[in-house]
């Protein structure tokens, strides 16, 4: 190890323990530096209650085409197929209607799965597979000026309504009137058309420190690496072609894998433009609202909603039916209601917001309906991801010479996604 190049990864988030994995597969000897207590980033888990359930900071989900997040997960130990529940996607509410996709190769799925599709008209469908079928004759591109609610223009309003919007909120955090229409196809190409079983959910099973970060700790420190967590990095220092840390050992190459403010603070002496632009990028909330319903269970592990003005959540996801009730039996009843693009909840506060979800829930979950709820915790990340404009500038992923930057924020072609983060993370690690 004496003569491993030394590398010190600033953030253990999905990016950092990325880049902290192939950086020691690699044989280089790492260093992570984490300021928070525990490692997961925005994808993490909270301390435990009283119940002994583990609640996350938000309800992640991934889905099939995130090749590289599956292949760093098995490289440290996670078994896949426990830790995550994979459906085909399914896109349903309560009453059994929307998007199913069967199983089979990606083109046939969809069509068979958009004809199939309840609660819109022969002619709503038709409509929908000729949109989609125009976006594969142009390979997925468009102006990169467009958004996401230009391109859905020629939709019917319930396609867009029921479909597109909050699936491109889903997806990129970003309203349809704001969001990337070019970003939004590379998605759906990606998910959708990439290959069998591209498309599928993978739900997890467990709390998101159990998904990865702490298989990734315990590997790491197997392997060696020096896990540092508590500790905020002030200042770097350069040292020839390498880098201090607050003044103390130094490293060949130094990995910023914080968030983009926390990056651009340590970047702004050495990197000013490149610091300038990641300080540029502007942020969107994620709100989620967990309420126990108890007896309640949901027709599926995920249920699509309806949103509108004062019904904000997108989707909910039963823990019941996701986690082991063995093992956690707290589970049983508690319904995570999810709200993308929140900025207006923020605004408004959580009591507003809790107030509008249980309203929400009750009309349009009829499972829900004569039950009591009560409200377990309302977890709100202000800057859950940056906002996905049209030909938005993201800051690139060399910062300096053997200064990189690595997170679901630098240049590439996805929106903040924990795919987007990981592979972001490996890119930094290569040499």
């Amino acid at each position: 190890m004496s003569t491993a190049s030394r590398v010190a990864i600033v953030g253990g988030g999905w990016a950092g323990l990325a880049a902290a994995v192939e950086a020691t597969a690699r044989g280089q000897a790492v260093t992570l530096v984490e300021m928070a207590p525990a490692l997961g980033g925005r994808a993490r888990r909270l301390p435990t209650g009283d119940d002994g359930l583990a609640l996350d900071n938000g309800q992640h989900i991934l889905i099939g085409a995130y090749t590289e997040t599956l292949r760093l997960m098995r490289t440290v130990g996670v078994d896949i197929d426990r830790m995550l529940q994979r459906l085909p996607l399914t896109l349903l509410d309560a009453q059994g209607r929307g998007l199913r996709l069967p199983p089979g190769a990606p083109l046939p799925a969809f069509v068979r799965g958009v004809l199939a599709a309840r609660g819109w008209t022969l002619a709503e469908r038709l409509a929908l597979l000729r949109t989609a079928a125009g976006w594969l004759a142009r390979g997925f591109r468009c102006d990169e000026r467009l958004t996401v609610a230009a391109l859905a223009a020629p939709l019917p309003p319930a396609v867009r309504q029921r479909l597109i919007e909050p699936l491109c909120v889903a997806a990129l955090n970003t309203p349809a009137g704001q969001a990337s229409a070019q970003v939004f196809l590379r998605v759906l190409r990606d998910a959708l058309f990439a290959g069998r079983g591209a498309a599928d959910l993978l739900l997890p099973r467990v709390d998101l420190g159990a998904l990865f970060p702490d298989a990734a700790a315990a590997w790491l420190a197997a392997q060696g690496a020096r896990l540092q967590l508590g500790r905020r990095v002030e200042s770097l220092q350069r040292d020839g072609d390498g880098w201090r840390l607050d003044g103390s050992e130094r490293h060949d190459r130094v990995v910023l894998a914080c968030s983009a403010t926390e990056a651009a603070r340590l970047a702004e002496p050495h990197a000013p433009a490149w610091a300038a632009t990641a300080r540029a990028l502007r942020h969107e909330p994620i709100v989620t609202v967990l309420l126990r319903a108890p007896g309640a269970v949901l027709p599926a592990p995920m249920v699509a909603l309806d949103p509108h003005e004062d019904a904000p959540a997108q989707y909910v996801f039963d823990l019941g039916r996701l986690r082991d009730p063995e093992r956690e039996p707290g589970a049983a009843g508690v319904l995570a209601f999810v709200v993308s693009g929140a900025a207006r909840c923020v605004e408004r506060g959580s009591e507003a917001t809790v107030r509008e979800v249980q309203a929400q829930a009750v009309q349009q979950i009829p499972a829900l309906r004569g039950l009591a709820t009560e409200l377990l915790r309302v977890v709100t990340e202000k800057r859950a991801t940056f906002l996905c404009l049209p030909a938005l500038q993201r800051p690139p992923a060399t910062v300096a010479s053997t200064l990189r930057a690595a997170g679901d924020y630098v240049a590439g072609p996805y929106p903040a996604t924990l795919e987007g983060a990981v592979r972001a993370g490996i890119a930094a690690a290569a040499p």
